[in-house]
């Protein structure tokens, strides 16, 4: 494990509206505001359309092969998520989110892209007096975040 310490600066209570795509209304967001590092909550709707990264296909297959899923239909969503700076001081958003349509519900990673359906709720929680960053790790192609 590693690991760093940080505070709490400022608190980002946000609206998506209708059509507003995720990861990138945030990301968009951290670069206007200067937020390098933070966690995000998100509650809402999504738009039918999206895809999310729901897994590799197998567990030691490199390199790694993502099963992405296409949402099919609105569905309610609820989601955590990470903003830190890749290597070039960009921040990019790490976010899983859980989907429920109807009796069926899908986990999985939002970078591949989703559309808010009429609002998403976000409280995004900047941390200050952090240097994490996300580097891009060799064997995997991920960006992981290095503390």
């Amino acid at each position: 494990m590693k690991y760093s310490e940080g505070n709490i600066g400022r608190v980002f209570v946000i609206r998506l509206e209708d059509g507003d795509r995720l990861p990138q209304s945030l990301e968009t967001l951290a670069t206007e505001k200067d937020v390098k590092r933070g966690i995000c909550l998100l509650v809402g709707g999504v738009k039918g359309g999206g895809t999310i990264v729901s897994g590799p296909r197998q567990a030691e297959t490199v390199p790694i092969e993502t099963i992405n899923k296409i949402l099919d239909g609105i569905h309610e969503t609820v989601a955590v998520g990470a903003i830190f700076p890749d290597e070039k001081g960009i921040p990019k958003l790490h976010m899983h989110a859980a989907l429920g349509r109807d009796q069926e519900t899908i986990t999985g990673c939002i970078r591949l892209g989703i559309e808010t359906w009429k609002v998403g709720e976000v409280v995004l929680l900047e941390i200050i007096n952090n240097n994490a960053q996300r580097k891009k790790e060799a064997t995997t192609g991920f960006e992981l975040l290095e503390p």
